[in-house]
């Protein structure tokens, strides 16, 4: 048999451990917030070196054939093939006659809200 005051203990008891389950809860969905966005930081980072390395591919092979077409202007490679959705890839090389041409790769890629946009200048040697 139950005692009266023992129902209204028991009662606190359930609130209390719903209480510490909803906290358990909030803290776990945050934590798992971070990890999302510390994983796209690296998906992002991982597909930005992967564009500057085919630019700057595309770039030697371009300077090595001596396909003048390419020098002097921005050309905007297509990175379709790639599989990465809202990515961009710009090349401009840069040939005085006297010195080693210069590249400068910009690219651009995207993933739910962020971007991650990047600019970088190469020496390269003939």
């Amino acid at each position: 048999m139950i005692k009266p005051g023992q129902n209204g203990f028991v009662m606190i008891i359930v609130i209390a451990a719903m209480a510490v389950i909803g906290m358990v809860m909030y803290l776990l969905a945050n934590d798992s917030n971070i990890i999302l966005f510390q994983s796209n930081t690296a998906y992002l980072r991982a597909v930005e070196r992967n564009l500057t390395a085919s630019g700057l591919a595309w770039a030697k092979q371009n300077i090595k054939n001596q396909n003048n077409e390419a020098f002097d202007k921005s050309i905007e490679l297509d990175v379709a093939d790639m599989n990465i959705r809202e990515s961009s890839l710009t090349v401009f090389i840069y040939a005085p006659t006297d010195k080693e041409p210069e590249v400068q790769i910009n690219t651009s890629c995207s993933r739910s809200r962020r971007t991650l946009t990047n600019n970088v200048q190469y020496k390269i040697e003939k």
